[in-house]
């Protein structure tokens, strides 16, 4: 009956302490300010055991008078001091995991939707620029405009599927790229000409949905549309060390205005693919543009392999 007693009041005490560091807020402090706290807190209930120990033994005809010897308080009252610490560190070790936990838990959501954000944005501005190149084609060639269309309805169907993904494979992409080349090709003619080269091992890879199609489509746009005899898009991959770089070259030039680059004029691709590469790689991958010379504009993109 005494071990009893002695385990409830344990259990009572440690769930009052338990209530008492939620309502006063000890799971939000430092350890600076935590560690001397808990010290002068767990001395306190070993002293408080102490004295209800002794309570409990008179009516349990228990009681020794030797109890109230300073050595036996102090010795039995650290002991449970102790035993309080002991619960006290696996308390907090536990909430700080579950916060831990709650925390990434969190965060992935955010990511989530901002990365769904991202692709919303995307797709209207991919649609309305594919649309414009088939108007240009309806009165001037209605069969050319046909087989625009068919390409068209294979690049939504591919977009359609890859909104429900956060990654895709990488020859899924890279036939949505042919597609909106070909696209391309039909407004631009013979001023577009275009090039892969393409390692075998790339196809092993996993890449976010439209952001090769999106790289080409800044190169098409703000590149080759602006020079009269037009120019070329060179797309090669090369595989090294578990990561997938892949190289797009384009004619035009990539301007710097007033010290910064002009990467801040074209707007939504770049900016929303940094974006995406940050939320779904961390600093794995890698996106840089530049003028590889004076007439070509290298964009490099490195990706981790994802499983």
């Amino acid at each position: 009956m005494f071990w009893l007693l002695e385990a409830v009041t344990f259990l009572l005490i440690t769930h009052l302490f338990r209530k008492f560091i939620i309502n006063w807020g000890w799971l939000a402090f430092n350890m600076a300010k935590l560690i001397p706290r808990v010290l002068l807190a767990v001395f306190c209930l070993g002293l408080t055991v102490y004295f209800v120990r002794v309570l409990i033994s008179f009516p349990l005809g228990m009681f020794n008078p030797q109890v109230w010897k300073i050595n036996n308080v102090v010795g039995l009252t650290m002991v449970y001091a102790l035993i309080f610490f002991l619960w006290s560190v696996l308390y907090f070790i536990y909430h700080y995991f579950e916060r831990y936990n709650l925390s990434l838990q969190h965060e992935a959501a955010i990511n989530e939707i901002e990365l769904n954000n991202l692709k919303s944005q995307l797709n209207p501005h991919f649609i309305f620029n594919a649309l414009n190149s088939i108007r240009a084609l309806v009165d001037e060639n209605p069969v050319k405009s046909k087989n625009a269309i068919t390409q068209l309805s294979n690049i939504l169907r591919n977009s359609l599927v890859s909104d429900k993904k956060r990654l895709t494979n990488f020859e899924d992409e890279l036939k949505t790229v042919k597609d909106y080349l070909g696209l391309e090709s039909i407004r631009f003619e013979e001023r577009l000409s275009t090039r892969f080269e393409i390692h075998r091992e790339s196809y092993k890879f996993l890449v976010p949905p439209l952001m090769l199609q999106t790289l080409v489509e800044n190169g098409i746009k703000h590149g080759i549309s602006k020079l009269k005899e037009g120019g070329i898009i060179d797309l090669r991959t090369f595989v090294t060390d578990s990561q997938l770089k892949i190289e797009i070259r384009n004619s035009g030039h990539f301007k710097s205005v007033n010290g910064a680059k002009a990467e801040s004029k074209v707007g939504l691709g770049l900016r929303n693919t940094r974006q995406r590469l940050k939320l779904l790689y961390g600093e794995e991958a890698q996106l840089t543009v530049k003028n590889e010379s004076k007439n070509i504009v290298l964009t490099e993109l490195v990706i981790p392999k994802r499983n």
